[in-house]
């Protein structure tokens, strides 16, 4: 049963923190605060001022506090503890204020680990990934840390593309080319929704047939260009979806102590989709 909370003045806080605030943690968070009747609030922000910001978490008692893009490097400096998690790659996706400590975790990289795992894919398993960003490094370091030492980094900026190889003991190309390996990994904006390569795909025909496994973290829409050819063709295929939702739990998890059921993530993941 599903209960409405009001906020008030012994309301838990959390907060996320973004360039571009979006919706989906939003509605994830606060629809599973309703229907565990816990006395939490959501809300998403932005900020001029990242010390500052960081700062009144710590002072007026704020839970926890999602980072997105451009904050999540910096961050780094402003907390008390980081997690394995951030420091394998480096980089902040979540804090978590205990009266007043604040360590920073990556769950992003959480939810790459548990996913690969979950479907029970081979180590030796050869992959391409596509991209050098933040989530990039995430990927890719999850899959260096699962074990996965045949990796091929795709990065049309070469200095950001070798970096990232380079620290994850991976090689580094400009574009794939005739390679064919078995598990493709898509980490760009290519085939992101109201993007400039809305209807590209991120990786040749060719080489999405030949696959064993196709992994595509644009969660906006969730059959991207390359899911939609992947499923065409029988493909295993891992979505955005499967990231965002499991990473938006483990964030939860980490704020309020709770796991909630299987039937009740299902039902937060559906509500936060509507938006």
């Amino acid at each position: 049963m599903t209960m409405a909370i009001a906020p008030g003045r012994d309301t838990t806080l959390c907060i996320s923190l973004a360039g571009r605030p979006g919706t989906f943690g939003v509605r994830f968070h606060n629809h599973l605060y309703r229907q565990l009747g816990l006395d939490y609030y959501y809300k998403a922000m932005t900020t001029d001022d990242l010390p500052a910001a960081v700062a009144g978490i710590r002072a007026l008692g704020i839970r926890g506090c999602g980072v997105s893009m451009p904050f999540k490097e910096a961050c780094l400096a402003l907390v008390d503890e980081v997690d394995a998690s951030a420091a394998a790659i480096q980089s902040v996706n979540t804090l978590v204020n205990t009266r007043g400590h604040l360590k920073a975790y990556n769950t992003d990289y959480m939810a790459v680990r548990q996913l690969l795992e979950a479907h029970s894919l081979d180590p030796d398993t050869a992959f391409a990934l596509r991209g050098s960003g933040g989530m990039a490094k995430a990927v890719a370091s999850a899959l260096r840390d699962a074990g996965f030492a045949q990796g091929l980094i795709i990065a049309r900026n070469e200095q950001a593309g070798r970096q990232l190889a380079d620290v994850c003991g991976y090689r580094w190309q400009a574009e794939l080319g005739d390679l064919c390996p078995p598990m493709l990994i898509n980490v760009t904006p290519i085939g992101m929704a109201g993007g400039p390569q809305a209807q590209a795909l991120a990786f040749p025909r060719e080489a999405v047939a030949v696959a064993q496994q196709v992994f595509d973290v644009v969660a906006l829409p969730v059959r991207t260009p390359l899911v939609c050819l992947a499923e065409e063709l029988g493909k295993p295929v891992i979505t955005g979806l499967d990231v965002i939702a499991l990473q938006a739990l483990e964030q939860f998890v980490l704020y309020t102590g709770v796991r909630p059921t299987a039937a009740q993530i299902e039902a937060a993941v559906t509500y936060a989709r509507e938006a």
